[in-house]
Order: structure tokens, then C-alpha cells, then sequence
């Protein structure tokens, strides 16, 4: 169903500044056809009939379509974490613990207490909370969300804050979701999904879902629409000496960017063969292709899986009170780092201490997004997460860890950890700026100081 006005207009929008040559090709592709459609006036008529044959049970808003900008000015030059590849994969506890028979469990007072002396005086501000069994045992809450000079909000466990690539988890959720639900195996190959439009380059048949969930896919790219188009049509590797192949772990946003586009098409919401204009429209294939994975994604993954956890405030947009990121020591004006729709899959969630935490609960024990035995193979294969089973005395320790650190000489930024402890126990921590000057890995930090007071 479409909501349209009695005409319709696409502007022109800026073309990606992009390096790849497959991607300047592309680039040069679309700025030739501007050149021979100066003004591409499409009547809502036109749009509906070319429309809605290929798409499904998804509302479009016309305005969203029109105003859609596929790579927007402030998503460009922005740092993300790095995955596995920074920062310990081993955490040893600084004092020893003795008794491998005995039963080792997380001194929470203790933890709690270490873990606001080492953030503390760290930080711009911060806010933690400690579940288990899926009720609050501990929270911290530290400092400004908006300094005074920008809005004087301070931090709790209600504040909504970029997440960054902890998106990469509730990406992972709803793309295992859907394939357990079309009886999809993670290892079936993704050719059989991506837009038939696209050229396919080599050894993209060799590509799976868990390849993207797990960042062995071979791709090198950036997450917005154009540059993974041309990523897919360059091909990836299958050279077990390339610096990057398929099999290989090497993390890129891009992974979950494509899980964003494919969601859609498995879920039946687009088309895989829609191809929705002939030349000399064809350039405005992409960016309605753009706009509607992202409102497809976005539909997926608030009624599949922040609805069962009672979610009802998660965006891909920034909120109008929403956390801003700061430098440390905080000297400048907070950074409101915007809609991050175009980046969704790999990042771009906007949530709560409290949101995420209740996600991870349902996700692990609630039974609704998926059973907890489905949840647990998830979190065993590595699907969006960094540290997987991660030994320590009291069990297995679960991690994603996010970054979103702004182009310009501010460093302003705003990072997420989320945690899946033993003892059945979830623990989420937002801070929003850099820990320490100079910087520590906020994920090396959190981990220690848990590992450190198992007793």
C-alpha cells in the first residue's frame, strides 16, 4: 500500500563520493543519465503502476521517497569500531582464582564499584544496568546525555543513544529469525536473493548467510547502497593468500548492510527481479530500491523483534532528546551524528539501556522473537557479535561491542557495549565519548573489570 499525492517528483540527488573503480563506473552511469533527464517528473499514476506490482504489505510514503538521499554529507569520513580485529579476544584475571570445582560467581557489589571508579572521571557521561534472570540487580548512571550547554539532559536507562554496530545484533536476530522461518539454511547461498538487477561478480555465488553474519564474505566496502551494488558487482575473492576471501574474517559494515537489503526480498516485500523504471529512468532504480529495503528492514525488525520485547521508540532516525557524543575531557558542543538510515543493517539503531536489555532478555529466554535454544546456536555461530564464548571461571561470555566517532577533529563519540554473561545475566553500557584521555578500548576495560570480580 502507497500513500501518494496527485504528482510525484524525483529530484536529482547528489551522486556518492565513492573510490572503488566499479563504484566511479557506476557513478559515471548515473551522472550520464542526469545529464539526459535534467528533470525526472514521474505523475503518481506512473509511479503507483511501475510500483506497486513488486512491492508487498509495506507502506511508502511518498515524501520519503521524494527527500530519500542514498549517501547523505554526514555519513562520510565516519569511524566505526573494528570487530575482532581490536582489541583482546582473552581476559585473565588479574588476581588468581583457585578451585576449577568450585562454583565461580560475579561479585556484583564488587563489580559495580569497580566498574564506576574506572568510568567515573573517564567520561563525558554514561549509563549501565545488570540484569539477571531478566530483572535489574544494578545500574549506573553518571553525568550528561546533553551537557548544560546543550539541553542539560542527564544520563538513565531511558536514554536513547546511537548504538552503532550493536546493530549488527539486532540485524543478526532478525535476519536468523526470518531464515528459521523460510526454512532457509545459514549456509544457502545469497546470489539466489540480492537484486537481479545487479551484475554479479566473481564468486559472489559462493557467498552465504553466515558468511555476511559472520564477516567471512570476502567484501571490502562501504555500508551505503551504491558502494555495496558495486561491491557485488566487483566480485570478491576465493585466493586463500589474498589479503581478503571468502572464508576469510575481515570486518565490514557492509555485511549487515546487505542483510538490511536481502531481509526484504526473503520477507517478500520486494521483489528481487523489480526493475522498476526503463532507460533513461533506470538511475532511479537505486534509489527506490534505497528507500524501500530500508522501510522494509526498518518494518521487520520493529514487529519481529522489538515488539516482543514491548520496543516501541527504536529509530533509525536521531531523537529530539536522544544522547549526543562529546570528546573527553568535553570541551566542545555535543554531535547530534543524524538519521542513519542509509548506514541501517550494519548500524544506525537509536536505543535505551533499558530497550536493549529488554530485547536481549526476550531474545534469550522470552521465546517470542525466537526459542532460546535457536537464540543460543545463534550466539554460538557468531552471528553478530564480536566475542563469542569467551571462556571465563564463571562460563561463557557473549559481546558486541559499537563505535560512532565523527569525520572532523572533535573526535566526538558515542559507544555500546552489550553483554550476554553467565549466570544468565545481560549487561548493556553507553557512554558517550572516548574513555580517557588518551584512550582507552572501552570493550577491554568492561570485560577486565567483570573477569577480575568472579570470586
Amino acid at each position: 500500500m502507497m500513500k501518494l499525492s496527485r504528482s510525484f517528483f524525483f529530484s536529482l540527488f547528489t551522486a556518492a563520493v565513492v573510490f572503488a573503480p566499479a563504484v566511479l563506473r557506476a557513478q559515471r552511469e548515473t551522472q550520464a543519465a542526469r545529464q539526459n533527464v535534467s528533470e525526472a517528473h514521474v505523475s503518481a499514476e506512473d509511479l503507483h503502476r511501475a510500483v506497486a506490482p513488486q512491492v508487498k504489505d509495506l507502506t511508502i510514503d511518498e515524501n520519503r521517497l521524494r527527500t530519500h538521499v542514498m549517501r547523505p554529507q554526514h555519513i562520510i569520513g565516519v569511524i566505526s569500531d573494528r570487530g575482532r580485529e581490536e582489541g583482546k579476544l582473552e581476559f585473565v584475571p588479574k588476581k588468581g582464582i583457585f578451585g576449577p570445582r568450585v562454583a565461580h560467581h560475579l561479585d556484583v557489589d564488587a563489580f559495580t564499584k569497580a566498574l564506576h571508579a574506572a568510568l567515573k572521571d573517564q567520561v563525558a557521561g554514561y549509563a549501565m544496568r545488570l540484569r539477571q534472570h531478566g530483572q535489574t540487580i544494578e545500574t549506573l548512571e553518571w553525568q550528561w546525555a546533553q551537557t548544560p550547554q546543550d539541553g542539560s539532559e542527564g544520563w538513565n536507562p531511558d536514554r536513547l543513544m546511537h548504538v552503532a554496530s550493536v546493530s549488527k545484533l539486532i540485524t543478526a536476530m532478525a535476519m536468523t529469525k526470518l531464515l528459521n522461518e523460510k526454512n532457509i539454511s545459514y549456509d544457502a547461498k545469497i546470489i539466489n536473493y540480492l537484486p537481479t538487477y545487479w551484475a554479479k561478480g566473481s564468486n559472489i555465488d559462493k557467498i552465504t548467510f553466515r558468511n555476511l553474519m559472520t564477516h567471512t564474505s570476502g567484501f571490502t566496502s562501504d555500508t551505503d547502497f551504491e558502494s555495496m551494488k558495486a561491491a557485488v558487482a566487483a566480485g570478491v575473492s576465493t585466493d586463500p593468500n589474498a589479503a581478503d576471501h571468502v572464508g576469510h574474517y575481515h570486518y565490514e559494515n557492509m555485511n549487515f548492510g546487505l542483510c538490511r537489503i536481502l531481509i526484504p526480498v526473503i520477507n517478500g516485500n520486494i521483489a528481487k527481479g523489480a526493475n522498476f523504471f526503463p532507460p533513461p529512468l533506470t538511475f532511479l532504480n537505486d534509489q527506490l530500491w534505497d528507500a524501500i529495503t530500508i522501510g522494509g528492514y526498518n518494518q521487520y525488525v520493529q514487529n519481529k523483534v522489538f515488539a516482543p520485547a514491548g520496543v516501541t521508540t527504536a529509530t533509525l532516525d536521531h531523537p529530539g532528546a536522544g544522547v549526543l557524543a562529546y570528546k573527553f575531557p568535553v570541551s566542545t558542543a555535543g554531535w547530534n551524528s543524524g538519521s542513519l538510515e542509509s548506514v541501517s543493517g550494519g548500524a544506525g539503531w537509536h536505543l535505551s539501556v533499558d530497550q536493549l536489555l529488554g530485547v536481549m532478555g526476550t531474545f534469550r529466554r522470552g521465546g517470542s522473537i525466537m526459542s532460546p535454544t535457536a537464540a543460543q546456536t545463534m550466539l554460538d555461530n557468531g552471528f553478530g557479535i564480536d566475542l563469542v564464548g569467551v571462556s571465563t571461571p564463571a562460563g561463557k561470555l557473549y559481546n558486541k561491542n559499537g563505535l560512532w566517532h565523527d569525520a572532523s577533529v572533535n573526535g566526538r563519540t558515542e559507544q555500546s557495549l552489550a553483554y550476554f554473561l553467565p549466570e544468565d545475566m545481560e549487561l548493556v553500557v553507553l557512554a558517550n565519548s572516548p574513555i580517557g584521555n588518551p584512550e582507552q578500548f572501552f570493550r577491554n576495560v568492561v570485560t577486565q573489570i567483570y573477569v577480575d570480580n568472579i570470586k
